[in-house]
Formats: structure tokens, sequence, C-alpha cells
């Protein structure tokens, strides 16, 4: 395992943290202001900053997405989205330590799986990693639209069904998804730093949606299923997309171990319970 990539999982799991702490200091400001709306974006934008809670929090997570993009240009969009992928251990369990109660059965299974997940990918990493490849740009557009289209229908469609803490949290996590992906193709350079645009756009829109969801559900239901897309949808992406290799034999077995553990760890402990 290269030096370059040491250190991108380093970036990576301080990026997390500092991400799902920031998730939490958000959702406790967000829940105590009036009433966001989407359709006041001004208005709305002006509650929050004129929070110190919030931005505190919001302070966090651009920290934290700036130890992200370094760790994008070190590593492959996978490698690094996993380490993400365990970050929702970290949510719930400080979620859990903050408001003096015990994990759920669900949650401390999704804290394991999470673990295994993420003891599989240190062993897979003994076959090698790389900063991947580069993906085709048509390739590239067509993911990111699909996946800015689901999130417009999950909005239009799913908010009388699911409710509006797992709407926003489904179609903000399809933004952020967007967001990530698109940071990853910026780090190449040359001209797929227009790439920026998809970036600006998924992050702001899935910021927005998650504020409003911390309004109507617990932080673990909306920052968790917001994750789990959040790293699902890349860790696919770098594989499919963007051609990044998968070590072969043993090593590449448990790679696909990692990915699909740390994955399901974000599903269980994506509860969807009202606070």
């Amino acid at each position: 395992m290269s030096t370059s990539t040491v250190v991108a999982l380093v970036l990576a799991l301080l990026s997390t943290t500092l991400t799902n702490l920031a998730y939490l200091r958000e959702h406790d400001a967000a829940a105590a202001l009036p009433t966001l709306s989407m359709r006041h974006p001004l208005h709305s934008l002006q509650l929050l900053l004129d929070d110190r809670n919030w931005l505190l929090g919001f302070a966090l997570e651009s920290i934290g997405f700036l130890l992200y993009a370094a760790a994008l240009a070190l590593g492959s969009l996978a490698l690094v989205q996993s380490i993400g992928a365990g970050g929702i251990g970290v949510l719930a369990y400080v979620s859990a330590h903050m408001s003096n109660r015990q994990l759920s059965r669900r949650e401390l299974s999704g804290v394991i799986v999470s673990v295994v997940g993420l003891l599989a990918l240190g062993i897979s990493l003994a076959g090698g990693s790389s900063a991947g490849g580069s993906g085709s740009t048509t390739a590239i557009l067509l993911w990111l639209g699909a996946s800015g289209a689901l999130a417009l229908v999950v909005i239009l469609l799913e908010r009388a069904r699911l409710g509006v803490a797992v709407t926003t949290a489904v179609a903000g996590g399809l933004f952020f998804s967007i967001g990530d992906i698109s940071t990853k193709v910026v780090t190449q350079g040359g001209a797929r730093i227009s790439f920026l645009v998809t970036l600006i756009l998924g992050y702001t829109l899935g910021t927005a949606l998650l504020q409003r969801g911390y309004q109507a559900g617990a932080a673990v239901t909306v920052a968790g299923v917001a994750t789990l897309l959040t790293n699902a949808l890349p860790i696919a992406a770098g594989t499919i997309v963007l051609h990044e290799p998968v070590p072969s034999g043993a090593f590449g077995a448990a790679r696909v171990l990692a990915f699909a553990a740390v994955t399901a760890g974000a599903f269980l402990l994506a509860e969807t319970k009202k606070p």
C-alpha cells in the first residue's frame, strides 16, 4: 500500500468524523428554528446564518469537505467513500452518547457490520490500491443526470408516502452523491474542472434539503438515510463509471465484501422512526 493511500485513508477518517459531528450540531440548531422552506430560500438561509450553533456546524462540515477533497486527490473514490460509509457508525454512537441512550439492536448491528467492512477493507489494501481511472465524461454526466432526476422524482411524488424527514433525506443524499462524484472528477484537473458546476449544485441542494429534514426527524434518521446514499452511489460509480480497479483473487473478494458491509451497516443505522 502506497504512502499516498495511507494519507488518503487518514484524511477520509478525519473528514467523516468532522462531518458527522457537524450533522449533529446542524440538526440541533435547525430543529430549534422556525420552519424552513425551499419556497423561501433567502429567508431560510438568513435564519440559518443568524444562528451561531448552525454556523459552527457548517464550519465543521466545510473543514470535513476540504479533508475529503484532499483524500480524493490521493486515493480512489470507492476507497475513500468506504471510509466515509463507516462514518454513520460514528454518528450513531455520538448521538446515543449525547442523548444518554443506548443503541438499539438494529443500530448496534449496523456499527458491528460497518466495523467488519472496514476490517475487510484494510485486508484488501494488501492487494494494492491506486487513485483509479478517469472514466468517460459522457458516462459521468449520464450518472449525475440520472441521480438528479431521481432526486426530483422523490421530492415530487414521495413526500406524502414517506414523510418530510425521509423524503428530504433520500433526495438530499442523492444530491450529495452528485457533489461527491463531481469532487473526485474535479481533482483530475484539466477540462474536468468544469464539474465544479455540478459539485456546487449538488452540495447546495443537498445541504438545503437536509436542514429541512432536520426539522422533521432525528439526526440519525435524516443524516443516516442521506449518508447511506451519499456513500453507496459513489462507491458504485467509482467502479462502474470511473473504472477504478479492484484487486484480483482473495484481496478482490475482501474489497467487494468491504463495500457491501459498509453499505449494509449504513442501511441498518438509517433508522426511520421519529425522534
